[in-house]
């Protein structure tokens, strides 16, 4: 079969448009790698002479200036303010994404999961906090004994019971427990659900040997994508309110109260003006997506801004399907969905075609796209996409420069 190459003339109305779709040929100039060629480098860090056009599809590529971007910002705005950040891993599970996040002032790592925890705090990173309640042994048993080689490891708690076999683990390990109270703020999954209870609960764990009173915590979920930042603003103050009421019952009570955490990337510069708030749990501040892209920012436009989009998943055109249409090669296990977007050009409807296939069309005038050819697509959901995948390849331009691995996915130990 011949493959039909990119037209200079189709290559520069590309260009034009100020998309991210490449050809699969490489210029003549350019060394072809083998695919085990690539992996061998890799796996010595030897990146020179790769490219994109050398990477496996699907995979997620990050932008190394776009990145940096996105971390001095918030690094800036939260030194500005005197506000701590303890950045949120779920969104990157990453190792070398938080300790380059500590490296510029983070005072730790918030983690979605134990075995999320036991990865950051394997790799060194300090302030480890797990926003999640230990609830069963097993998951009891894990905390205590990372809590033993990591002092200052901490985990939420919203129930007596658990404040109990906390401590109890933590006295068979001998180890301090760190804790703090989870206060439920809207989204109701977790956390106690007014201040009175948590001052009980705050109260319970200041009796125990063995636990630590580190804290509250409440994080508004809810109103981290209310769309809107005055709506937004709105949402985030009377969610808080809540946790700010719980502060307030326990340091009149004499419990004392070090760190009160929560907060998002999209009320990153709302929570850091709320006095009583300590700390900030952004996470997807790093990458961004399609969700948070459209949240609107503090200037009133629909656009949120604030943070640039620096993850990309690189897609290969595989098959054509006519005018206007052709098939790609990420799907429903590349966690694909329609409300991804091509980098680029807004006028490509992505559809979902199978368990590897994805589907692109387009109205007349559109890209002329090619057998081969290289599209990158931004994700809707960073938690799922950064999930199914387990690396990062970081580019700079056409260039990979580096070469990030995602915490592994194999089974519940992982979880």
């Amino acid at each position: 079969m011949v493959i039909p190459m990119i037209s200079r003339r189709s290559l520069l109305q590309t260009a034009a448009a100020g998309t991210l779709l490449t050809s699969f040929r490489r210029p003549a100039a350019a060394k072809t790698h083998t695919y085990s060629e690539v992996e061998a480098k890799i796996a010595r860090r030897d990146f020179r002479e790769l490219t994109k056009e050398d990477l496996p599809t699907p995979s997620l590529v990050v932008d190394q200036d776009v990145l940096e971007r996105n971390l001095r910002r918030m690094s800036g705005h939260l030194k500005q303010k005197s506000f701590n950040l303890r950045a949120h891993c779920k969104i990157h599970k990453s190792t070398d994404l938080a300790k380059r996040q500590i490296a510029l002032g983070a005072i730790g790592i918030c983690c979605a999961t134990i075995a999320e925890s036991e990865l950051m705090v394997n790799a060194g990173i300090p302030g480890v906090l797990w926003t999640c309640q230990p609830a069963g042994r097993h998951k009891i048993g894990r905390v205590v004994s990372l809590s033993k080689r990591s002092p200052d490891f901490a985990c939420v708690v919203d129930d007596p019971g658990i404040v109990d076999a906390l401590d109890e683990a933590a006295a068979t390990v001998r180890t301090k427990q760190r804790v703090a109270v989870d206060v439920n703020v809207g989204i109701d999954r977790q956390g106690v659900n007014d201040p009175d209870a948590a001052l009980v609960l705050a109260q319970r764990v200041m009796g125990k040997k063995n636990l630590e009173l580190i804290g509250l915590m409440g994080y508004s979920g809810a109103a981290s994508h209310t769309s809107g930042w005055e709506k937004r603003r709105e949402k985030s103050r009377n969610d808080l309110a809540r946790l700010l009421e719980s502060v307030h019952l326990c340091k009149k009570s004499g419990v004392p109260v070090g760190i009160v955490t929560g907060g998002s990337t999209g009320t990153y510069n709302i929570d850091s003006e709320i006095e009583g708030m300590t700390e900030l749990q952004a996470g997807s501040y790093v990458f961004m997506d399609t969700g948070y892209t459209k949240i609107g920012g503090q200037d009133g436009g629909e656009v949120y801004g604030d943070f640039g989009v620096s993850l990309t998943m690189l897609t290969t055109v595989l098959s054509l399907r006519g005018p206007g249409r052709v098939a790609m090669d990420a799907g429903n296990k590349a966690i694909l969905k329609v409300t991804d977007r091509v980098k680029g050009p807004r006028d490509i409807k992505i559809s979902l075609g199978g368990a590897e296939y994805g589907i692109l069309s387009w109205s007349d005038g559109g890209p002329d796209l090619k057998l081969g050819q290289r599209v990158e697509l931004i994700v809707s959901n960073l938690d799922v996409s950064t999930n199914a995948f387990d690396r990062y390849y970081v580019a700079k331009g056409d260039n990979i420069v580096d070469v990030y691995p995602i915490m592994g996915r194999a089974g519940a130990v992982q979880r």
